[in-house]
């Protein structure tokens, strides 16, 4: 994580569509919780119309409607967007761009049938997990802040250094959203935007009888959803990224329109992974979240858990079985 360190010299593969990007993009893991109080992770799959790729998400890099001027982020950034801690929707104004940065969509059963709404709006759209059950699966939205200070790769909070756009937010949503940075932050960065869909489908007939308390929860103990996250750290080689927010302006989502970057196969893609970094289980069903989460519901902010004593977050050690 040492901001000098060029992650884009350092990365030997991605798995993104462009082979210049070799950023990092995380979020929480879903979990699905069973009744009788064990989880087990919950699979992702790729987005509609991404090709084959071995699940993860996909990620958008957004310039401002009408294409003004989007300065690439330099070597060593890193920001955060939403708060791991929260459990209750009190933190923002209702109709800011930080109220529709982080939501669920539930999809009815046919994917794509959502297509009439931004993502962050619309009738399939909830700011905490859905509290029915989605048959066509579960898909997380998340935006990232697009106004940059200029001067800080990273803050000590991971998100001072950025801002969203200034305005209230049409029912269009923040994905057509183009208000102003403020004054603080006037450097206007690609807008990135995570997809990310959960197969939440084998799980629709394990529900408790009476079919009312969601049973999903997000790795790090929530059930609430409110906690959803992301995080970023900027990998992309040279001013790959800025020649592509120069020409490539067009809105058809299909990356092989941007001849300023080298697209790769979905073999290519899925060959690109890493072995676990954890000695400790994740797969299959586990007494407990992995790591010290315990369920925290809320609407108080969740704690850390003092004396934690599970295994070491780094290494590179293979995973116990059990």
């Amino acid at each position: 994580m040492d901001p000098n360190i060029d992650i884009a010299q350092t990365s030997t593969c991605s798995t993104c569509r462009f082979k210049e990007n070799k950023s990092n993009y995380w979020t929480a893991v879903m979990y699905f919780k069973h009744p009788n109080g064990s989880f087990i992770r919950v699979p992702q799959a790729a987005n509609g119309g991404t090709g084959n790729p071995n699940g993860g998400m996909t990620i958008y890099y957004i310039q401002p409607p009408g294409n003004g001027k989007v300065t690439a982020f330099p070597k060593g950034f890193r920001m955060i967007t939403g708060n791991p801690m929260i459990r209750n929707y009190d933190h923002v104004a209702p109709d800011s761009p930080a109220a529709y940065a982080l939501t669920f969509r539930c999809w009815d059963g046919v994917l794509g049938s959502d297509r009439n709404y931004a993502p962050g709006v619309g009738p399939f759209e909830t700011i905490h997990l859905p509290k029915k059950k989605c048959h066509g699966r579960i898909r997380a939205n998340t935006f990232f802040p697009s106004c940059w200070d200029g001067v800080n790769l990273d803050s000590p909070d991971h998100h001072s250094h950025v801002a969203f756009l200034n305005g209230k937010v049409s029912p269009a949503g923040i994905f057509y959203h183009n208000g102003a940075c403020p004054k603080t932050h006037p450097v206007r960065v690609p807008l990135v935007f995570l997809e990310t869909v959960w197969d939440t489908r084998p799980f629709n007939d394990l529900w408790q009888e009476d079919g009312t308390k969601q049973p999903f929860v997000l790795s790090m103990g929530d059930p609430t959803g409110y906690g959803h996250h992301a995080d970023y750290v900027f990998g992309w080689e040279g001013d790959a990224l800025q020649r592509a927010m120069d020409y490539c302006t067009d809105i058809g989502n299909f990356p092989s329109s941007c001849t300023q970057l080298t697209t790769i196969t979905d073999d290519q893609m899925n060959s690109c992974f890493q072995k676990p970094q954890v000695n400790e289980e994740t797969e299959g069903y586990l007494p407990k979240l992995p790591g010290c989460n315990p369920i925290q519901s809320g609407p108080a902010s969740a704690t850390v858990v003092p004396n934690c004593n599970s295994v070491s977050t780094t290494g590179f050690s293979e995973p116990t079985s059990t």
